[in-house]
């Protein structure tokens, strides 16, 4: 096997020229040959990819090409779905995700997930980017006022409800809402956090925000997002998986895969062929 030298602590496999595929030095979330059924039906055929620290990957492709079905892999939220069956591997730092002694509840709490709908809870602001603190012991009200406006910080939204912390978060705008969702799921500190395509019911500005925020939150966790706006992965992904009929076709750096993408279908996808 012939690598192309290190750049940016990425190696490129050059066995298939056609297909070059980004291997991470040390890579925070791993797919190998990652298969998954919603009972007889086929959603994700044999998916390796690696997932690299503190960048922004993003996974574009058609809708029902398993984007959000690859991305609720990585904090096993599909175990929710009792049909489901899993062959391959998943790792985080290179520990199976489905080993017999891993806590699920651990799991995703260093992998968080913010939503394509805004869901915050029926309670106060306040409320809302606690309880996960809550549920995981803290109850001094001191160190909670502490996390909850360092998150509030940390999702740009501080200054905008620092005064209606008692107010009821359903109040606030559907942007808002959304902030308040990526808060909520930075209060716990993870290590990752998992978007679906969180700007898809928001308009231009809140949208502009989220984008903005995320470039921000790239220099203290790894983020993957699904996004059905190729331009939104252009604008704020540094590595692009595009996906079809749940296989992987190209993955690599954002630059390099929409200027000079290696496969045909990749290019007839972002040059708007079909999709």
């Amino acid at each position: 096997m012939r690598l192309s030298p290190k750049a940016t602590g990425v190696e490129i496999l050059m066995d298939d020229p056609e297909a070059p595929v980004p291997r991470v030095d040390k890579p925070v979330l791993a797919a190998e040959q990652l298969s998954l059924w919603y009972g007889n039906t086929l959603a994700l055929d044999a998916i390796t990819l690696e997932i690299p620290e503190k960048k922004i990957t993003a996974f574009i492709g058609p809708s029902g090409c398993g984007k959000s079905t690859l991305l609720r892999c990585f904090n096993r939220l599909n175990d929710l779905i009792d049909v489901v069956r899993i062959d391959g591997a998943l790792r985080f730092h290179g520990v199976s995700l489905y080993g017999n002694e891993v806590d699920v509840s651990q799991v995703r709490a260093r992998i968080g997930m913010v939503f394509q709908k805004s869901n915050p809870f029926p309670k106060s602001i306040f409320e809302n980017v606690a309880y996960g603190c809550r549920i995981h012991g803290v109850t001094r009200r001191s160190l909670l006022d502490e996390i909850v406006e360092r998150s509030l910080r940390g999702a740009a939204l501080w200054d905008e409800v620092k005064d209606r912390l008692d107010e009821s978060a359903l109040g606030l705008s559907g942007g808002q809402q959304q902030r308040l969702c990526i808060a909520r799921a930075i209060a716990i500190e993870p290590e990752v956090i998992l978007l679906d395509e969180p700007c898809s019911a928001l308009d231009p500005i809140a949208t502009a925000k989220i984008e903005e925020l995320m470039q921000e939150l790239k220099e203290r966790y790894t983020l993957v997002v699904v996004t059905h706006n190729m331009q939104q992965a252009a604008r704020v992904s540094d590595y692009t998986a595009f996906l079809y009929l749940g296989r992987l076709i190209e993955y690599g750096e954002t630059a390099r895969l929409f200027v000079k993408p290696q496969k045909k279908q990749t290019e007839d996808y972002i040059t708007g062929r079909f999709g």
